[in-house]
């Protein structure tokens, strides 16, 4: 199946009509639509499952809510302004590092995965690894194949390298980083064809050896391989 331009509709009125009224008045716009997005989310369990271990991973544990979470923010906006899902071994919620696929309209959509938000355990433990194997790394994110999809990397990096490395390190710009992701966007039109559930998911396994790598350093964790 594919997504349905009407979600895309939503999406857009919602963004100009952000207000619990204007939500109200059109809620079973937003429960045909999500129920929708909820159909072709539960298709890509079953689409990822094949390369990573989904057992046991249904809807609830991939799916994000709508309503945003707005007691510490600026923006008291009630609602989100997309979709989006998290796919991984255990669900969003496990920890590990996992594809996050996001709709929004205009050109906004994109799947995307790696260190967002990394605790400084995992920071360490990355910088580590990049010490002691970023050849390992570097092969994975300058595959060719991997570059023609992604491009280049996303993240915030320090001014300066870490203490406890030299600073001519030779790999000083990734002991640097204090994030390291990567996305891929989509126009709204690829969104609605016919094949793009099978062109997400193929980007999604160029995405995996990066996600594996990370989840090595991060919690010791072999990669899937499906028997």
């Amino acid at each position: 199946m594919s997504l349905s331009p009407s979600l895309l509709a939503f999406l857009r009125e919602l963004r100009v009509n952000n207000t619990r009224e204007w939500f109200a008045e059109n809620k079973a716009v937003y429960e045909q639509e999500k129920k929708g997005f909820d159909a072709w989310t539960t298709e890509l369990i079953t689409e990822f499952a094949d390369f990573e271990n989904m057992d046991g991973v249904l809807l609830k544990h991939c799916s994000y809510r709508i309503y945003r979470d707005v007691r510490f923010s600026k923006n008291k906006a009630p609602y989100k302004t997309w979709f989006s899902a998290s796919f991984s071994e255990g669900g969003r919620k496990s920890g590990l590092m996992d594809y996050y696929v996001h709709i929004e309209p205009n050109g906004a959509s994109f799947l995307g995965g790696g260190m967002y938000s990394p605790t400084s355990e995992q920071l360490a433990a990355f910088r580590q690894e990049v010490d002691y194997n970023a050849a390992g790394l570097r092969k994975i994110i300058q595959d060719p194949t991997f570059v023609s999809v992604f491009g280049e990397e996303v993240g915030e990096s320090l001014v300066r390298i870490p203490k406890g490395f030299d600073a001519d390190h030779l790999d000083a710009e990734l002991l640097k980083k204090k994030q390291l992701f990567f996305w891929k966007k989509y126009t709204d039109k690829e969104l609605c064809s016919p094949g793009f559930t099978k062109q997400l998911i193929s980007d999604a396994k160029v995405l995996k050896p990066f996600l594996d790598f990370l989840n090595a350093v991060f919690f010791e964790k072999e990669p899937f391989i499906k028997e």
